[in-house]
């Protein structure tokens, strides 16, 4: 599908490629086994423009666009989808939101560090008892002379740990649930923010994923993001985007799965022939690439109408939708052509199917997918 790509795509996707191979794909299983944030990785990536390929060369961005980055995501993803997560929970949710919804004065402050990948940011919205239900947030923050005051904890957090700069959520007028949901900008350091639990995780090991736990953390007024209780549209508008880098996340765990299945069908014997022989074996490769491609150009799609300021909701929840149950159905049909293999850690395959299973959680469940889907339709 590289023809749908223009010149400076394929360059980009070439780089990423290479990239990802040469410095990703050697300590990608150690990472995940020992669960290492990839920090040497993440420096490089940010050298090479990949933390903020999106956005303005005047904020250090590399000035392309989102299907590039959906690109990148994808490339990074097929090494290793803990790096891939990463990046796009960083540049989606942590640094996006403040290019959109950011003051001049916030973009300038923040958005430098953000696209260079000097810093790491992320996205507070998640809570213990709020998930797809974000009116539900117990956080609160008051505006305490000329400082907001914030109290709650966040969960779920990713790049929690690493993170320079969060945007957090919080109810600003409770009891008004979505109505009453502010957006605020609050800094590593800040008196009263701590990381909290660092969850045990079944997959993407080697990215954190954690709490955030304020406690009277008193922050600078400015440090609102967008109006005032217009939060809610803020993590909504934010989202759509977000799918997108989970669903280029998915396509690189589904594209590894393949072409590892590949590799082994050709290599593996059984009744002196290689099981690429086989015709199950050939059908299961067959279904698998369809469904990627399928799922590619849903995301390709969706991309596309973001870079050309298109309404792209409901495109993004069926991208996300279809990349991330491709990528559990390829990681699952890797595992059963690898065979008794597969089950092993000895090789990738069960990897795979580990971390394809929170694509379809996070960021929204597949089920929220299909209302926002349904909705969409019903209207």
């Amino acid at each position: 599908m590289d023809y749908l790509l223009t010149e400076e795509q394929l360059m980009l996707k070439e780089m990423v490629a290479k990239f990802s191979k040469e410095e990703i794909g050697p300590v990608a299983r150690e990472n995940q086994e020992k669960g290492i944030f990839p920090e040497e990785i993440v420096k490089k990536a940010g050298e090479l423009g990949l933390m903020g390929i999106a956005y303005p060369p005047e904020y250090e961005g590399a000035g392309m666009d989102f299907v590039s980055y959906m690109i990148a995501v994808e490339e990074i993803s097929r090494y290793c989808a803990s790096t891939g997560v990463i990046v796009s929970a960083h540049s989606s949710l942590g640094l996006d939101p403040i290019y959109r919804f950011g003051t001049e004065e916030q973009k300038k402050k923040y958005l430098p560090d953000l696209c260079s990948g000097r810093k790491i940011g992320c996205f507070g919205l998640t809570e213990p008892g709020s998930g797809s239900d974000a009116g539900a947030a117990k956080s609160t923050a008051k505006l305490v002379g000329d400082k907001w005051v914030l109290n709650g904890t966040k969960n779920f957090t990713t790049n929690g740990e690493e993170a320079g700069t969060a945007v957090v959520f919080a109810q600003t007028e409770p009891g008004k649930k979505t109505r009453g949901l502010s957006a605020f900008i609050v800094e590593k350091g800040t008196p009263g923010f701590k990381v909290g639990k660092h969850e045990n995780k079944l997959g993407i090991t080697c990215s954190s994923t954690t709490e955030l736990i304020f406690e009277d953390c008193a922050i600078p007024k400015d440090n609102l993001l967008g109006e005032l209780n217009k939060g809610f549209k803020v993590a909504m508008v934010t989202l759509d985007g977000g799918r997108l880098g989970i669903g280029a996340q998915a396509l690189g765990i589904a594209r590894a799965s393949i072409e590892d299945a590949i590799k082994y069908a050709k290599e593996r014997e059984q009744f002196d022939q290689p099981i690429a022989n086989f015709q199950a074996i050939q059908w299961m490769i067959a279904d698998m690439w369809t469904e990627y491609e399928a799922a590619w150009l849903l995301n390709y799609r969706a991309s596309l109408m973001k870079d050309k300021g298109l309404p792209y909701s409901k495109e993004a929840a069926m991208a996300k939708l279809k990349a991330s149950e491709v990528a559990s159905f390829c990681a699952n049909k890797c595992i059963q052509i690898h065979g008794g293999y597969g089950y092993s850690k000895e090789f990738d395959a069960e990897r795979y199917l580990r971390d394809a299973k929170i694509t379809e959680i996070y960021e929204g469940t597949s089920e929220i997918m299909r209302l926002v889907i349904s909705s969409n339709l019903l209207k």
